[in-house]
């Protein structure tokens, strides 16, 4: 997407931003595709047929596509998240379990 960054060097930030505007599309993606097939149900069978042929695979293929790029950008905050600490903070910790040894 424009503007979208690596996510191999993203910052958690980004990241978290990312995976908040692939997830506000997938979920907008799913709720169209949900409304089709609602709408199917009372359609002739004609009518079914043909959007099921046309209609239904291309919000598929975004919906999926945009699941691919969730993952990624949640993957992203993940491993973010499991950053080492700040040098300061793990001295800190191994200090203060030295002390309570």
């Amino acid at each position: 997407m424009e503007g979208e960054p690596d996510p191999a060097t993203a910052s958690l930030e980004l990241a978290l931003f990312w995976r908040k505007v692939y997830g506000e599309i997938l979920t907008m993606e799913e709720a169209v595709l949900a409304r089709i097939r609602a709408l199917m149900a009372d359609q002739s069978s004609e009518a079914r047929r043909e959007v099921e042929l046309t209609n239904v695979p291309v919000v598929v293929a975004q919906a999926d596509r945009f699941r691919v790029r969730l993952g990624f950008w949640e993957a992203r905050v993940r491993a973010r998240q499991r950053a080492p600490a700040p040098t300061g903070a793990t001295v800190a910790a191994v200090v203060a379990t030295a002390a309570a040894d």
